[in-house]
């Protein structure tokens, strides 16, 4: 079955679109008009194996913090959109990416339950244009929207723009290892009690 989810989020403040293929190749096209946003999310792409078109348009002329936040937003609903009820997927997963000096572990589980805790100590307020606290806000939104538990730890760093890099470097991989099906689980849910929340239910 295709794991895929299409997302078109539209505020008074931005039109965001979002398709995502968890079984992809790493093919990535996307637009956002923030660049170093885009570097990053081509980051989740190539790193997570994860087929991602995103096309954002916000209002950019004011900050970047709306375009930023709403597609996180449209990424978490596309990645809940895409697991479904779960089953068969490894659900958690953890990476260690060093960049340089950088180093930044990651660890997720996809239980359905959102949780993020984030202690990345980045040095700089600005990595180019791109205001270094929307890093926070981004995950912010993913977790709230996909029903993540996702905790970011950097262990060692001094340049902000390597710190962030592999934080969105491990974020990919542990994704991937945390999405990717289990043989030996044969479609059941990963959970002792049969059944894992999911994300925007009531």
């Amino acid at each position: 079955m295709a794991r895929q989810g299409d997302i078109h989020r539209v505020t008074g403040e931005t039109d965001v679109k979002v398709r995502l293929d968890l079984d992809g190749f790493g093919k990535c096209q996307i637009s956002t008009g923030v660049p170093f946003l885009d570097h990053m999310l081509h980051q989740i792409s190539s790193h997570g194996l994860i087929d991602l078109e995103i096309n954002a348009v916000g209002d950019t002329h004011i900050d970047d913090h709306h375009t930023n936040e709403d597609v996180g937003i449209a990424v978490g609903q596309a990645l809940a959109q895409a697991l479904g009820d779960r089953r068969g997927i490894q659900r958690f997963g953890h990476f260690v990416a060093p960049l340089d000096e950088a180093l930044v572990q990651v660890a997720l589980d996809c239980s359905g339950r959102p949780h993020l805790s984030y202690s990345l100590a980045i040095p700089n307020q600005k990595i180019g244009s791109y205001d270094t606290e929307l890093v926070k806000e981004f995950f912010v939104a993913v977790v709230n929207n996909s029903g993540m538990t996702l905790h970011i730890r950097q262990l060692e760093g001094v340049n902000s723009h390597h710190i962030v890099e592999a934080c969105f470097k491990a974020f990919a991989r542990a994704l991937r290892m945390s999405t990717e099906v289990d043989p030996r689980r044969a479609g059941g849910v990963p959970s002792s009690k049969g059944v894992l929340e999911q994300a925007g239910a009531n």
